[in-house]
C-alpha cells in the first residue's frame, strides 16, 4: 500500500496512516496538500491521508476546497490523538536549550508549557517532523523541537518531555482518499460524506435542504459551509451523516437532495470511525 501525506517523514499524517494500514505502509511524503490529491489521482498512491478537523482548531478548509475540485472518493477515516514532545539532540538537556520551534499551531497548543520557560526563544517553523529533522541535520545542540514521539524515534532525538499540549483531548481527524469508492459492508456503522449547491437562493433553502435527514431520522454530524469560486457570496455545503447508501432511507434523502441542489456530490461513504469514541469512556 502506497499512502501519499503532506510534511516530511514523521509527520502526524504518516503516523495517522501508519496506525490504520500497519507498519509496513509505504509513506510517501508531499509538499503540500494538492500534491497528495494529485498523486492519488494520477496513480503514483494507492491511496492519500490528509487531516480535515482538529478538536481544538477546527476545520482544515483547503482540504474541504480540495475535495470537491478532485474527482477522488473518500474510502476512510481515522482519528489521532495528537500528543506533543519536547525533543533535542541527544547532547541537549532542559538547561542547555536556548529556542524551540515547531508549527505555529504546535506552539500555540503547547503555550502553557512554554510559558514556564520564558528564557527560549520560540520558533515557528513550517512542519512539526520538519522541525525535528532540522535539528538533527543540523547537529544543533542548543534547540529543541515540538513533534510527535514517532518523530523523535524517527530522527533518533532525546524526548526531553512528553506531553506538553495544553489539553490533553486534542484529536485530528483524518480522511482517506482513493480513486474508487469503499466497498460497503451491511450492518457496518457507515458515514457519508456530501456536497451540495442550493439551486437558487431563498428563504428557508438551507432549512427544507437539511429537512431531507430529519424527516428520515438521518443523526447529521457535521456541516461546514465553503464559498463558492464561481459565485461571489454564494456558498456550498459540506455534511456529514451517520448512515449507509445501502439503506434505503439514505438513497432516499440523497435523491430528494439532488432535486433541490444545482450541484450534488457524494464524496464517500465509509466505515465510522468510532476509536475517538472508545477512547473517551
Amino acid at each position: 500500500m502506497i499512502v501519499a501525506f503532506q510534511g516530511v517523514h514523521g509527520a502526524y499524517s504518516e503516523a495517522a496512516a501508519r496506525n490504520l494500514f500497519g507498519r509496513s505502509t509505504h509513506a510517501v511524503p508531499m509538499e503540500t496538500f494538492d500534491g497528495v490529491f494529485r498523486a492519488v489521482q494520477q496513480g503514483d498512491a494507492d491511496r492519500g491521508i490528509v487531516p480535515i478537523e482538529n478538536s481544538l482548531a477546527g476545520s482544515i478548509h483547503q482540504n474541504y476546497d480540495l475535495l470537491l475540485s478532485h474527482r477522488l472518493k473518500i474510502v476512510a477515516e481515522t482519528h489521532l490523538r495528537i500528543e506533543h514532545v519536547l525533543m533535542a539532540h541527544p547532547s541537549a538537556s532542559l538547561r542547555t536549550l536556548q529556542s524551540v520551534r515547531s508549527h505555529p499551531q504546535a506552539l500555540a497548543q503547547c503555550s502553557r508549557f512554554l510559558a514556564r520557560h520564558p528564557r527560549w526563544k520560540v520558533v515557528p517553523y513550517f512542519d512539526t517532523a520538519g522541525a525535528a529533522q532540522s535539528i538533527i541535520d543540523g547537529g544543533d545542540t542548543r534547540s529543541g523541537a515540538i513533534a510527535s514521539e514517532f518523530a523523535a524515534r524517527l530522527y533518533k532525538l532525546n524526548v526531553l518531555k512528553r506531553n506538553i499540549e495544553n489539553l490533553r483531548d486534542n484529536f485530528t481527524r483524518f480522511l482517506v482518499i482513493g480513486r474508487k469508492p469503499c466497498r460497503l459492508q451491511r450492518g457496518v456503522p457507515t458515514k457519508c460524506s456530501v456536497a451540495f449547491r442550493p439551486a437558487r437562493n431563498q428563504v428557508g433553502i438551507l432549512f427544507r435542504l437539511l429537512g431531507v435527514f430529519a424527516l428520515r431520522d438521518i443523526d447529521l454530524l457535521k456541516i461546514e459551509s465553503r464559498p463558492d469560486p464561481h459565485s461571489p457570496f454564494q456558498y456550498l455545503f459540506y455534511v456529514d451523516f451517520a448512515g449507509s447508501p445501502l439503506e434505503q432511507r439514505v438513497r432516499r434523502a440523497l435523491e430528494h437532495l439532488q432535486e433541490m441542489t444545482a450541484e450534488f456530490r457524494l464524496l464517500g461513504a465509509y466505515p465510522d470511525d468510532r476509536s475517538i469514541r472508545k477512547r473517551r469512556r
